[in-house]
């Protein structure tokens, strides 16, 4: 019994403190305090994102963008000649068959 009310207390505790720090981050500042003058705002600078910023590659320069097309048809050539060469090794499967390299123009 005396156990389940120690642990009672130290949950009840607890909450207490989990509460306490709850209400002082989310208390806004105090309304008494001395209004400070507003300054005039400057515009907000952002920083550069390397991924989407375009200031980084010049509007001189043509954009290389592949059509989807083309690319999912290299997919699909690149998965033909794999799995061509898998039907090839379960037909006849040798150790030089096995250790061989790919055709495929994807792998270096």
């Amino acid at each position: 019994m005396e156990m389940l009310l120690m642990g009672l207390c130290m949950a009840l505790f607890g909450t207490a403190v989990a509460a306490a720090a709850f209400g002082a981050a989310t208390r806004s500042e105090s309304r008494d305090s001395v209004e400070q003058p507003t300054l005039p705002l400057a515009k907000a600078v952002t920083p550069p994102r390397f991924f989407l910023d375009n200031t980084a590659t010049p509007a001189s320069t043509p954009s290389r963008q592949v059509p989807v097309e083309v690319l999912l048809q290299q997919i699909e050539n690149h998965v033909r000649m794999e799995q061509a060469a898998a039907e090839s090794f379960l037909a006849l499967p040798t150790q030089a068959q096995l250790h061989s390299k790919t055709n495929s123009p994807f792998v270096n």
